[in-house]
């Protein structure tokens, strides 16, 4: 897919998304992002903010199925993964599959269920395969998961450890809406139109140019929020995906995350710095990034902007530095600033 291809579909996506998410442009961005660039996403962000509606807007975008699992204290791994039932008429065992053979799985407040569940889930993630009873079964290739947990309540949790925090390509931080777009919420809300897009003959003009079939219809009365037709074809989605890998990356871009990879490990508030897949999982999310700006090529603005995103969940700070007050987002930001860019 060609470049002039590439960006008209990345803005349809994002602007359908802003019409469902008022105020959620940066968290939607790094989300589209990190699934242009094959990974895995963990979206942090008190109750209520929209985490459920951002999952299931981006799935209608995409036309993917999506499943949402609720994680639970009680939730065992078979729960996610399936399990075979034995069939008395057959004599023969049935696989029934879990929620984890989709395209798209929501698993929600992945923190609030037991280690050995969440490690069925990231193995799934890690391998795109589950093994039940012995026989291994091949997932969807285009398997994503958006992750939620909530980061400010940790009774009754079981957080993730870094090994497995790992495995997320980039942790999405949703922040209130400012103050016009949450009035807008609840017009949308009185009028019934909540975490719905446009009708089609409220596009613009640019919009209403496009393809029949491409641009999200009116909604249907009793349509749930964040249900809508798809505003691209799956043969788009995986094109989309693929050219993510085909962005560009000229060498003084893997010489300036080698610096910064660098920097971050010599810094006297990390107790524990990036490895070198951490590095990878920014160089990857960068290239996502670069298409969603409408580039085929890397930046190291691309780089900079994704740092908290693809690296803020991989580092431990020190204890002496935590007492002080900082945080893995203010250690990033100075080391973005100490990093020469390249010219």
């Amino acid at each position: 897919m060609e470049s002039a291809e590439i960006t008209p579909l990345v803005e349809r996506l994002l602007d359908t998304l802003d019409d469902c998410l008022l105020g959620q442009r940066p968290a939607t961005e790094v989300l589209l992002a990190a699934y242009l660039a094959g990974g895995h996403a963990l979206l942090e962000g008190v109750p209520g903010i929209g985490k459920t509606l951002l999952a299931r807007s981006f799935a209608s975008c995409l036309g993917v199925g999506l499943k949402r699992v609720q994680l639970t204290p009680d939730l065992m791994p078979a729960d996610l993964t399936g399990t075979n039932i034995f069939e008395q008429n057959t004599g023969t065992f049935r696989l029934v599959p879990g929620p984890v053979f989709t395209e798209m799985l929501m698993a929600d407040e992945i923190n609030r269920t037991p280690p050995k569940t969440q490690a069925a889930l990231l193995e799934a993630m890690q391998e795109l395969q589950v093994t039940i009873d012995g026989v291994t079964h091949p997932l969807s290739p285009s398997f994503f998961v958006i992750a939620t947990q909530n980061p400010i309540e940790f009774e009754g949790t079981y957080p993730l450890p870094e090994a497995q925090l790992d495995r997320f390509l980039v942790r999405v931080e949703m922040a209130l809406p400012p103050a016009e777009a949450e009035l807008e919420i609840y017009r949308r809300a009185v009028a019934g139109t909540l975490g719905q897009p446009k009708p089609r003959d409220e596009q613009d003009a640019d919009t209403a140019e496009q393809a029949p079939g491409t641009s999200p219809e009116a909604p249907a009365a009793d349509a749930a929020p964040g249900d809508f037709a798809a505003v691209v074809t799956p043969q788009e989605a995986a094109a989309l995906r693929h050219a993510a890998a085909t962005v560009h990356v000229d060498e003084g871009m893997l010489d300036y995350l080698l610096r910064l990879a660098g920097a971050l490990r010599r810094s006297p508030h990390v107790e524990l710095g990036v490895s070198p897949r951490g590095a990878l999982a920014l160089l990857a999310a960068g290239r996502g990034m670069a298409l969603v700006e409408g580039r085929d090529f890397l930046t190291p603005d691309d780089l900079k902007r994704l740092l908290t995103a693809a690296w803020g969940h991989r580092i431990l700070l020190t204890a002496e530095s935590e007492l002080e007050g900082q945080t893995a987002a203010r250690v990033l930001e100075g080391v973005a600033a100490e990093v020469e860019v390249p010219h």
